[in-house]
């Protein structure tokens, strides 16, 4: 049973689910913008979110929780490097661009992206 568990699952089992929110998350910050669809990255919208917030407080400990969050070290360093883009912001660095169905099985598509 899924008694108080948060999120969707996006048709694949927890597991799959928490790795493939680890990997948009990972993929945006990486490169400052991804395509998915619309339920995933309205998904990945609070972890991105989270991992910034950690970032705009700087310490030890909230790049220790990044790192375990994400798992690569490049990225992290990017984002800490990076946080004075966000630093006017108090949430919400993302936006969402919603696309249109995919050709091949309708699923509606989105582009979602860091903003400055």
């Amino acid at each position: 049973m899924r008694h108080q568990k948060r999120g969707r699952k996006l048709g694949t089992d927890a597991s799959h689910t928490k790795a493939m929110r680890r990997s948009l998350t990972t993929a945006l910050l990486k490169n400052d913008r991804i395509k998915t669809t619309e339920t995933r990255a309205k998904e990945i919208r609070a972890d991105v979110d989270r991992v910034i917030t950690w970032a705009k407080r700087g310490d030890v400990h909230s790049r220790r929780l990044a790192l375990a969050a994400l798992g690569d070290k490049e990225v992290v360093s990017k984002i800490f490097s990076e946080v004075e883009r966000f630093e006017g912001r108090n949430g919400g660095y993302t936006r969402i661009l919603k696309l249109g169905p995919r050709k091949g099985d309708a699923a509606p598509m989105a582009i979602i992206e860091l903003l400055d």
